[in-house]
């Protein structure tokens, strides 16, 4: 006998237009004997109903198996979406003959602007803008490290290794949205040095306010026994984000599950608190011995640092949240 898989699309608004349920009992995706006495819908069929606010959808397809066939060949098919929405395609079977079913083939889904999803398509803009951003800041710092090029500091060369890094890192993000944009694959070479550029700026960058919040070239010239422990964190935290990194970007966007992804997102989270609270430990220290010297030209410096770290550390908390 004939047997049929049914292809529905559908706007995520319409979900209640999907399924239905006899005497107000569980609700049923395929129609039941119960539902088909009710005269509801016909038995072995998806259960929909039309779209009041959305003439026209759910838009519902078949493909039949016919006879002994083992292969049933769904058309190649466009669809136009007119509305902007998320929309979800789910392919059902209501025989049991077909236990065991596999699906192979692809959709293609373009927006108006092109391949991006939707959730991705405003990032194309920022990181562009960042982009510009990042080059303005570039002209700026050279133009005073060129200037004071004399009394430029071993630190303020890792600045320059940090904003070099951002320029670069926002540029092939912008590359790696337009290709994706353009031809609706993703990049996988422009990601790959978009996500190491941006993490190793970031492990710079943490490094950087670790070193000076010990107080490296102001109260100790060097940082003696802890420069170990300082790489050790540093080369982690770098492992454990490019890793989260990569396949976060790499990979199908929305794949991993809630599970895997917070079993990479909380060896980042706890890092960047280890970060956190050895920075401040070793802002305290380097106020105390500030105070103890009476260095208060410096003092002043590091307390206005601290508050506006104390600021950025919160913002950073809540991100953390975020991601967790």
């Amino acid at each position: 006998s004939s047997s049929k898989v049914q292809i529905i699309v559908f706007e995520i608004e319409d979900r209640e237009m999907i399924g239905g349920s006899a005497y107000g009992g569980q609700k049923a995706i395929c129609c039941t004997s119960d539902l088909a006495k009710l005269g509801a819908c016909a038995e072995g069929s998806v259960i929909y109903r039309p779209s009041q606010v959305n003439p026209g959808w759910p838009q519902l397809f078949v493909a039949s198996f016919d006879g002994s066939d083992l292969i049933a060949t769904l058309p190649s098919r466009t669809i136009p979406v007119k509305k902007t929405g998320m929309y979800n395609m789910y392919f059902i079977h209501c025989d049991p003959a077909l236990a065991g079913l596999e699906i192979d083939g692809k959709t293609i889904w373009k927006n108006p602007t092109g391949y991006l999803p939707g959730r991705m398509a405003p990032l194309k803009n920022f990181f562009g803008l960042m982009s510009f951003a990042f080059v303005i800041l570039g002209i700026y710092w050279f133009y005073q490290y060129m200037k004071f090029w004399r009394e430029v500091l071993p630190l303020q060369n890792c600045i320059t290794l940090v904003i070099t890094l951002g320029m670069l890192e926002m540029a092939l993000w912008y590359f790696e949205y337009a290709e994706f944009n353009e031809t609706g694959v993703r990049a996988k070479a422009i990601t790959f040095w978009a996500v190491t550029f941006g993490t190793i700026k970031r492990t710079v960058a943490r490094l950087i306010i670790l070193i000076v919040s010990m107080g490296y070239g102001v109260v100790r010239p060097t940082l003696g026994g802890l420069t170990s422990k300082v790489v050790m964190l540093g080369g982690t935290f770098f492992v454990a984000t490019e890793i989260l990194e990569l396949v976060e970007n790499l990979g199908t966007v929305n794949d991993l599950s809630g599970k895997a992804r917070l079993f990479l997102v909380y060896p980042v989270a706890i890092l960047d608190a280890s970060f956190i609270v050895w920075i401040f430990i070793s802002l305290a220290k380097t106020l105390s011995q500030l105070q103890a010297r009476r260095l208060m030209a410096k003092l002043d410096i590091y307390r206005k640092f601290t508050i506006a770290l104390a600021i950025t550390v919160l913002v950073s908390i809540g991100w953390i949240g975020y991601e967790v």
